[in-house]
């Protein structure tokens, strides 16, 4: 028997959930978000297991405007009431997921959000009508159905005797508990550095392992990479304590005499092998997606060796109509890029997501605003929006502003915030069409401290910072862009470095190109 129709229900109210939620609510649509806990945040009463999150909360900025202030605001969601956001909550630069955990009820209870607790969804469906949830509570049908239930079970990697490892989520979080022994980490993640971190004192030798290089953020620039706080651990390794962090394939795990003989293969070592002896083996090699809810009916297409669904660029799973994703799952079109596995990335993805879905379902058009084509004016605007957006800055190399040209006027449709693969798409039929995104040079630096730069405009393509990158498409081809130089405090706006190049550049563009 079905209970409710709703044309839009969310699967799970964790922070992704909460927040598509409120921008549905505030937007009047029909919307039910269903929760298996009795609150929200269940991910977070568990994880990360030290209870220190590793996303900062800068309270103390140069700053009073609220909108440059989220910048370095990694943990709110964005909502109107300036006395509910995170920082009301905790002081600490790397704070506490208790703190988040108690952020995220008030959240929900202060906004009223329509989250029915309590409910375990048990499968997914779909017919003509739209998709059937059946739920222990009882029958919620779906017109557009989001899931938002963030990563669902651990990622086991296929290793042999892998079953003899303890998996991040059980493991004893104790440091007494490894005092004076040998102990492998699977994985090079931040789960597994922080796990390290936790019991570096304690155990007589900690080895953190995998395939894959060591990727640390301060070389990539993404904030999912392995953070600087855990720079002891490195320390130890380069100053021969015997913590050590090894490239190699992990052949087998086998139990001896109440220990573990691991063999291996080093990655970079011409196929040299070695047998390793350890007291503990613990695996930390992050989460996947629980995708047992979906029946055959609508089962997505997984990608990154099933770990999360593919995604159309508006977020529509690769496979199955009407059926999206939001949150940390849904960072499968901006893997190791922008903060999309985040809350601070996913919240503005979640803004123009909700104004994707309001277009395609209750006919309400996307915002849009018009600015002369004049260069001038078109620069101004574009200097204002990457001088203040925390969207632009958050979501860098992935949300965009979007300048549509109208032939017959001149002027520029004007969209914030937009997925640029999706605006490509969707405006391939435009003859004029910028993308404003701000971006980091992607060269290779032998040390990423110590930058050779070159503070010319002509060699703003070299900016190895965070700077403004603005694209010229042409019926969905690349054809132009231009770079503006980088800038200590991110602020762009110096007439000879930043406003003459960017009107240089779009009036020889509009008044010569096609």
């Amino acid at each position: 028997m079905v209970d409710t129709t709703h044309t839009y229900v969310i699967v799970g109210a964790g922070p992704a959930g909460l927040q598509l939620s409120y921008y549905l609510q505030q937007q009047g649509a029909d919307y039910l978000t269903l929760e298996r806990g009795a609150e929200p945040g269940g991910f977070f009463r568990r994880f990360p297991r030290h209870r220190r999150l590793i996303s900062l909360n800068k309270v103390h900025t140069d700053s009073t405007d609220p909108e440059i202030r989220l910048r370095w605001d990694w943990n709110s969601l964005l909502n109107d009431d300036p006395e509910l956001l995170f920082p009301k909550f905790s002081q600490e630069y790397l704070p506490a997921a208790d703190d988040l955990v108690s952020y995220l009820a008030e959240f929900q209870r202060v906004h009223q959000l329509r989250v029915r607790y309590g409910t375990t969804v048990e499968q997914i469906s779909r017919d003509d009508e739209g998709f059937v949830v059946r739920t222990d509570r009882g029958v919620v049908r779906a017109r557009c159905l989001i899931v938002a239930t963030g990563w669902g079970r651990p990622f086991v990697p296929d290793i042999k005797g892998i079953e003899y490892a303890t998996g991040y989520e059980e493991m004893d979080v104790d440091p007494d508990r490894y005092a004076g022994k040998r102990v492998l980490i699977i994985g090079k993640g931040n789960s597994a550095f922080e796990t390290a971190s936790a019991i570096l004192g304690k155990a007589s030798m900690v080895h953190l392992a995998s395939r894959q290089p060591l990727r640390l953020a301060w070389n990539t620039k993404h904030p999912g990479d392995v953070r600087g706080q855990y720079g002891a651990i490195l320390d130890s390794y380069q100053f021969k304590t015997l913590h050590s962090v090894l490239d190699c394939t992990i052949d087998e795990i086998r139990p001896v005499d109440g220990r573990f003989q691991v063999a291996i293969t080093y990655t970079h070592a011409q196929g040299e092998t070695a047998e390793l002896d350890y007291h503990e083996v613990l695996r930390c090699t992050g989460f996947r997606m629980d995708t047992s809810l979906f029946d055959a009916s609508c089962a997505p297409d997984m990608v990154r060796d099933g770990r999360m669904p593919g995604l159309r660029p508006d977020w529509q799973s690769s496979n199955v109509d009407d059926l999206y994703f939001a949150g940390t799952i849904a960072q499968a079109r901006d893997v190791k890029h922008a903060s999309s596995p985040f809350i601070d990335g996913f919240r503005y993805n979640l803004r123009t997501f909700t104004r994707l879905l309001r277009e395609r379902y209750d006919d309400v058009p996307v915002p849009v605003a018009t600015t002369p084509g004049e260069p001038a004016s078109l620069t101004k605007v574009m200097l204002d929006r990457v001088n203040w957006s925390s969207a632009l800055w958050t979501q860098f190399e992935y949300l965009c502003d979007v300048f549509v040209r109208d032939d017959a006027t001149g002027d520029f449709r004007h969209y914030e915030d937009l997925p640029e693969d999706y605006a490509v798409q969707r405006f391939a039929a435009a003859s004029h069409l910028y993308t404003l995104a701000l971006r980091w040079g992607r060269d290779d630096y032998g040390d990423v401290f110590a930058i050779d730069r070159h503070p010319t405009p002509d060699r703003a393509r070299e900016s190895a910072f965070i700077h403004p990158v603005i694209r010229r498409y042409r019926h969905g081809e690349l054809v132009a862009e231009q770079h503006l130089l980088e800038d200590l405090l991110a602020e762009w706006r110096r007439p000879d470095r930043h406003v003459d190049p960017l009107v240089e550049f779009l009036t020889g563009d509009l008044t010569g190109g096609s």
